[in-house]
């Protein structure tokens, strides 16, 4: 083989090992971006610039939610936000009383636990609708904030949820919790937390180990910014909106 078909050969396969790492990169830029990136139109808020929001979601269970609301009382938390279903909310309006008195703020999760994503908007707006009909029952007022109840949401969703006046907030921080990982795993993983953040746990039965979990977080994040709620988050300035998978 001659030099000159040798060196063609190997511009080739330069060329075609370059255009195939582009094309790689490409792909999974791509993935790792928003699914919906254009500026205009609603979004779901998953991070603010001023202070730290814990969020709890809760959506079942009769024994977890009131020993984390006890212990926020206890360690002097003011300012938390809870997302209820509205089932649950049914089914405990005492706590769902005790929540809103201690002054921490409620947000809607649905009214069952449906997949937003999977759903037409009709069902969302039935299962909103629905949620919001007992808050109102209990005199839970002013509700601003709808997160969707599984965690997966759309373009639709995001659109749905304007349209009924609400805001849809997500996270940017997830403590996994309700996977059971053991106390210093959750610890771990809300550790970097940061002046911005919302920091997703559950008070549902089916977290186990968040209760214990909790003292070690509060007191590592107590340096790292103001405890807020997702609305004051919201408000204090520029938020970060886009869909996060």
């Amino acid at each position: 083989m001659s030099s000159i078909s040798k060196k063609i050969k190997f511009v080739s396969l330069i060329v075609f090992l370059s255009l195939f790492t582009a094309i790689l990169l490409f792909t999974q830029s791509r993935l790792e971006l928003p699914v919906f990136s254009t500026d205009d139109g609603p979004r779901a808020v998953y991070k603010g610039n001023n202070g730290i929001a814990l969020t709890f979601n809760i959506g079942w269970g009769d024994t977890k939610a009131e020993p984390i609301i006890q212990l926020l009382e206890k360690n002097n938390v003011k300012e938390a936000t809870f997302f209820l279903s509205g089932a649950w909310a049914e089914r405990h309006p005492d706590l769902t009383k005790k929540i809103q008195e201690l002054g921490f703020e409620i947000g809607i999760l649905g009214y069952d636990y449906v997949n937003y994503s999977e759903v037409e908007t009709g069902e969302i707006r039935k299962d909103i609708g629905k949620a919001q009909e007992v808050f109102t029952k209990l005199g839970v007022k002013e509700i601003s904030l709808v997160r969707a109840p599984t965690g997966h949401f759309n373009k639709a969703t995001i659109d749905t949820v304007d349209q009924l006046g609400f805001t849809l907030v997500h996270w940017s921080i997830n403590s996994h919790d309700w996977t059971n990982p053991g106390v210093e795993n959750i610890v771990h993983n809300v550790q970097h937390a940061a002046n911005g953040d919302i920091l997703l746990f559950h008070a549902s039965d089916s977290a186990k180990q968040t209760k214990d979990a909790l003292p070690v977080i509060l007191k590592g994040l107590e340096n790292k910014g103001e405890f807020v709620s997702v609305s004051d988050l919201i408000n204090a300035g520029k938020v970060k909106t886009k869909l996060v998978p």
